[in-house]
């Protein structure tokens, strides 16, 4: 007794378990005679193992039908022939329980118009692969160069590629959570680039597809990165209520109580929303949790490319935000040196962002020389295609120097320069 090899092979090629191939004949028995076919894992691991070589006729076309091939090509082998009253005849029809002429009437129905409506594309590992590398290219060209229309553009075709796949494809339960998990990261990165150039009422709209899709596919790191940019939409439309909420339903999701790293980038988003809601110690004590999770994190441990942009760098710059926020301008610049210190030195929209804060932390110090000076170093160079968030921020200091020192030598320095940003 051999292994079904073949078998095998093209259950694995549509991540499909003895279970669900138990499923999905019993619903092709039930399409092509009107009840539903008995067949159960067990059935299904005596297919695997060997031990049933040659199905009965209702399981084996509707194996045929599943896989949309013989079953022979499925490594099954004819039952032999024998010699009997002088003629050679298959020992299937040593079988009389198997009514002839509803057996032939079943068979047939599988190259007629039942079976056709049956034949869907197959979407397997590989479709989930590909799309999947599609997605890592597209999380390393905003980690480079940041969102944008381009980048929100590709995010939506993607993810009207998967759930094309989803509708008009024949897949395991699995497949299809995952291609539901890959439209919603797409969609959650197309309203990630939306709220990174600032076009916040499209983002909006993204965020309402992404959470549906990502509640569909029960993967809990994409609700998290669903949530999490749910949260930065909020902050960035001046609700912090809505921001609270969003970074309290990340830290619902599997991927914030399984993985230490997934936790601190929760609790750091957590403690920038709380400053708006005014309360400040719970913000203190999230930094601290943040922290905690950062350095019990594996380091080594298998994660997404989204979560690539997290380092001990990232960490500090949201630190450093949250004390801005709380009012603590000092510990907000400290926190931001570090962060660039850290920060690699391609991760160029990171740096420009996190050098506006620290100028605005050393503005609220009231060393405005110095601020404009930093403030300068975050200005995008011209032709280069920036960021929302970080004119906007440069807008912000630009108005704080002015409240502070209208018509001083420094502020009218700085509002030529700021004319061309």
């Amino acid at each position: 007794m051999r292994e079904n090899v073949r078998l095998v092979t093209r259950m694995q090629a549509r991540d499909m378990s003895q279970t669900e191939l138990a499923e999905q004949i019993n619903d092709a028995v039930e399409q092509l005679t009107g009840r539903r076919g008995d067949a159960s894992d067990r059935t299904v691991r005596r297919y695997v193992s060997g031990e049933t070589r040659w199905p009965q006729s209702r399981q084996r076309v509707a194996l045929e039908a599943v896989f949309g091939c013989t079953a022979e090509e499925l490594g099954f082998t004819p039952r032999a022939k024998r010699a009997q009253g002088g003629a050679i005849v298959a020992s299937d029809a040593q079988h009389p329980q198997e009514e002839p002429v509803h057996r032939r009437t079943f068979i047939a129905a599988t190259t007629g118009t039942a079976l056709a409506g049956m034949a869907l594309p197959t979407v397997g590992t590989a479709d989930v692969r590909r799309l999947r590398g599609e997605l890592d290219a597209l999380w390393l060209l905003d980690d480079q160069e940041g969102g944008g229309p381009a980048l929100e553009g590709r995010a939506l075709t993607l993810s009207e590629q998967a759930m094309s796949l989803q509708r008009n494809g024949s897949a395991t339960q699995r497949v299809r959570g995952r291609l539901y998990g890959l439209a919603a990261a797409f969609t959650a990165t197309a309203m990630w680039a939306a709220v990174d150039s600032r076009r916040l009422d499209r983002a909006q709209r993204h965020m309402e597809s992404a959470i549906t899709l990502a509640g569909l596919s029960g993967d809990g790191q994409v609700q998290h990165q669903t949530w999490r940019y749910a949260a930065m939409l909020a902050d960035q439309r001046g609700r912090p209520a809505d921001a609270l909420a969003a970074a309290e339903a990340a830290m619902s999701t599997g991927a914030h109580r399984r993985d230490a790293l997934y936790a601190s980038l929760s609790h750091a988003r957590l403690a920038l929303s709380l400053p708006g809601t005014g309360d400040h110690r719970r913000a203190l004590r999230a930094l601290d949790r943040a922290a905690d999770a950062f350095s019990r994190a594996d380091g080594f441990e298998s994660r997404p490319a989204s979560m690539g942009f997290f380092t001990r760098g990232e960490l500090s710059g949201l630190t450093g935000i949250t004390y801005l926020r709380l009012r603590q301008p000092d510990q907000a610049e400290c926190y931001m040196h570090r962060c660039l210190t850290a920060l690699r030195p391609d991760q160029h929209r990171n740096r420009a962002y996190y050098m506006a804060h620290m100028a605005l932390a050393q503005l609220e110090q009231g060393d405005l020389e110095q601020a404009c000076t930093t403030a300068a170093a975050a200005v995008p160079p011209r032709g280069s295609v920036g960021t929302g968030r970080t004119p906007h921020l440069l807008q912000v200091f630009t108005t704080g120097l002015n409240m502070r020192a209208a018509g001083s030598a420094v502020a009218n320095e700085w509002n030529e320069r700021a004319r061309t940003i």
